[in-house]
């Protein structure tokens, strides 16, 4: 495990990232970049690996697959219409076609001229002529990102494709495959995006946000929603913020928003930018009037966080499946005396993303379907997490000490992409 990918300097301030974000036409620029890339490296290695001739990837205009955003360039990153993609494994190549009335240049050749033929006329000759073994169509019980072909395209499919339909096989493994997989140049970028996360909170959780007395925490997680607005990044879910204080219990239905001093605050954040996803949580200590560092139970209790997430890292190997990483971390945790849960998502194009689930917080036993998926290298992930300590400042209190980090998977080890939180953020 390495706990951070480069040196982390001292967060010079969040605006100061400001011109680290590109203007919409540079985003277009490396964004396409990326895709043209994946397209040509990533997409004919995935479809020898899980053994698809031809993959068809179907939408219609604001009813899109989970999967053709990821699929699209910039500025077309929606379907028209409808909108059918066509992927046949040569040789030599992918070839791409759009059966589509416009197509997308460089990217997908359009195949479709609409005055001499229906589109799923079109794409049932286009089929025949290449005649492949098996066609790949995005269908799951299993996971949302390979089950986005609609039952009203999948009818109009079936009937066009004819005696050929018999050819078609479920493509929910290439689908999670191609969403998460990372290239060089992806990885090369994310720990940017990880580190304007935490300027985000870093700026939050000051006095330059915070006046205990005050302030809420529905001030704090609006100032983070505006500040992502502001820099010019997309939020993809809402930020929040939280609290635990002295005599306060973590699960409480009702939880109270005036920051306090004493108080432990805890956030979520994270924000789409270049086609990825962050998602962090960290946390903050209010500091009592005289008080130069948190309690140390809240200390320990962060502690204790951290080691979880190195036995979370410690468990993770290339082939073991979600579940059986999440069994093994939590036996290591708990044989030292640790209270764990663990709730780790993949991270990439989406936020809750493509790629093996390693606990819910709901199910610490495993996740039957989608925590079978193995880990594969040069995927990524939000560890995500939390343990329960007993504080003896505050009469031994029961804290949660939920934690959140971005990581690159490398297939040797777990790299967090731009550090981890092993002290609390302090407000005077």
């Amino acid at each position: 495990m390495s706990d951070q990918l480069f040196p982390h300097y001292t967060n010079p301030g969040v605006d100061s990232y400001k011109q680290k974000i590109l203007p919409l036409r540079d985003r277009m620029t490396v964004y396409n970049g990326w895709l043209k890339n994946r397209l040509e490296t990533i997409l004919p290695k995935l479809m020898d690996e899980i053994g698809i001739e031809m993959w068809l990837v179907i939408a219609r205009e604001y009813n899109e697959d989970p999967v053709i955003m990821s699929l699209l360039p910039m500025p077309n990153l929606y379907a028209r219409r409808r909108t059918i993609l066509l992927f046949h494994r040569k040789p030599d190549k992918v070839e791409r076609l759009a059966v589509y009335r416009y197509g997308f240049g460089d990217f997908y050749e359009g195949v479709w001229n609409p005055d001499e033929e229906e589109q799923y006329e079109a794409l049932t000759r286009i089929i025949k002529e290449r005649d492949p073994n098996n066609i790949g169509i995005n269908v799951s019980n299993t996971y949302a990102f390979g089950d986005g072909l609609t039952h009203g395209e999948y009818t109009l499919l079936i009937d066009a494709l004819g005696s050929l339909s018999d050819r078609i096989v479920p493509a929910e493994t290439l689908c999670v495959r191609w969403l998460e997989t990372r290239i060089k140049e992806e990885l090369e970028t994310y720990p940017m995006l990880v580190e304007l996360t935490h300027a985000i909170i870093q700026e939050a959780f000051s006095s330059k946000v915070i006046t205990p007395g005050v302030t809420t925490t529905n001030d704090v997680q609006w100032w983070m929603r505006q500040k992502m607005l502001d820099l010019g990044v997309e939020m993809w879910f809402p930020a929040t913020v939280d609290l635990q204080g002295h005599g306060d219990t973590y699960d409480a239905k009702e939880k109270r928003k005036l920051i306090k001093r004493g108080d432990l605050i805890h956030c979520d954040v994270g924000f789409y930018y270049l086609g990825l996803a962050t998602d962090v949580q960290q946390n903050c200590y209010i500091l009592k009037h005289g008080e130069t560092d948190a309690p140390a139970g809240l200390k320990d209790a962060l502690t204790a966080a951290n080691q979880l997430q190195d036995f979370h890292a410690e468990a993770m190997k290339t082939g073991r499946t979600g579940n059986e990483i999440l069994k093994i971390a939590l036996d290591n945790a708990n044989k030292v005396g640790l209270t764990p849960s663990i709730y780790t998502h993949p991270l990439g194009v989406h936020g809750h993303a493509a790629g093996p689930t390693i606990g819910l917080w709901d199910q610490q036993d495993g996740v039957l379907g989608r925590g079978d998926h193995p880990l594969h290298p040069d995927t990524c992930y939000a560890i995500e997490l939390n343990a329960k300590h007993k504080v003896p400042e505050w009469d031994h209190q029961e804290v949660r000490m939920a934690l959140e980090q971005d990581a690159w998977w490398t297939g040797e080890k777990l790299v967090f992409m731009s550090g981890r939180q092993k002290k609390l953020h302090l407000v005077n």
